[in-house]
């Protein structure tokens, strides 16, 4: 899910990967809102507000609406930093330290966002969408820009796009690729929308510790990569042995 980067990964790590981070992704959309009123897995409705507040001259708000996007960008470009330095070392811990990463900045998060929310509630935003910045460069650089999972706008153009293209594409090879392709879209708005489901219910009783949740789900996906890998790798042992017992015999 995790650990298969570039053309390694097939449609089934894909979904995975989509399914698990995208529903992460809608707890922290819905989460944030209902805590500061922003958005906090995308930029794109804060440029817009960015540029009205500098046209009105209110700088200060200008400069906050700065800091969103800034927070995202610099998320995206440490998530790749830490790829691009662990790269070097080992392939293992790829998608491990920007995961754990995010599971941190959620989990204290979900401790203290309450306190933040009366004195620092900008803070809380920031963190917010440095996490989901870290996510969205992660899962775009393992899977070779397939997936994206923090917002919704190209996912729908994209699946709108390939819905017509049903029309015309006839041959075999290329309707498999596109329902593939159509697949992993639904996949994502579907957990997206799950995921903002649930945070949305749970809100109102656990407030911003329903953050808890998004860490733990993304504590599990490590976890079982790492299980999963370490299965694979005893089995693989497992054959190597009786190959070479039988090929001794």
């Amino acid at each position: 899910m995790f650990r298969h980067k570039g053309k390694t990964r097939t449609l089934s790590h894909n979904l995975k990967i989509a399914s698990l981070l995208s529903f992460v992704a809608g707890i922290v959309n819905v989460a944030g809102f209902l805590a500061v009123q922003r958005l906090t897995t995308n930029v794109t409705g804060h440029f817009a507000f960015f540029v009205d507040e500098i046209f009105k001259l209110n700088f200060w708000q200008g400069f906050i609406y700065f800091l969103y996007i800034f927070f995202f960008f610099l998320g995206s470009f440490a998530s790749n930093l830490i790829v691009e330095i662990t790269t070097k070392t080992s392939d293992r811990l790829i998608y491990i330290i920007p995961t754990i990463i995010e599971s941190l900045i959620l989990f204290f998060l979900a401790v203290f966002g309450q306190i933040l929310i009366s004195h620092n509630p900008n803070l809380l935003a920031c963190s917010l969408l440095f996490a989901m910045g870290l996510q969205n460069s992660l899962v775009t650089t393992i899977s070779n820009a397939t997936v994206r999972t923090t917002h919704l706008t190209g996912l729908f153009t994209d699946l709108g796009i390939e819905l017509s293209q049903l029309f015309f594409y006839k041959q075999k090879d290329q309707k498999d690729k596109l329902y593939s392709s159509i697949k992993l879209r639904l996949t994502i708005i579907t957990f997206f929308f799950l995921g903002g489901l649930l945070g949305g219910i749970l809100y109102s009783t656990l407030k911003l510790y329903v953050l808890a949740i998004a860490a733990t789900v993304l504590i599990i996906g490590i976890v079982y990569d790492d299980l999963k890998l370490k299965l694979i790798m005893k089995n693989r042992s497992h054959n190597d042995e009786n190959k070479n017992g039988s090929s001794t015999a």
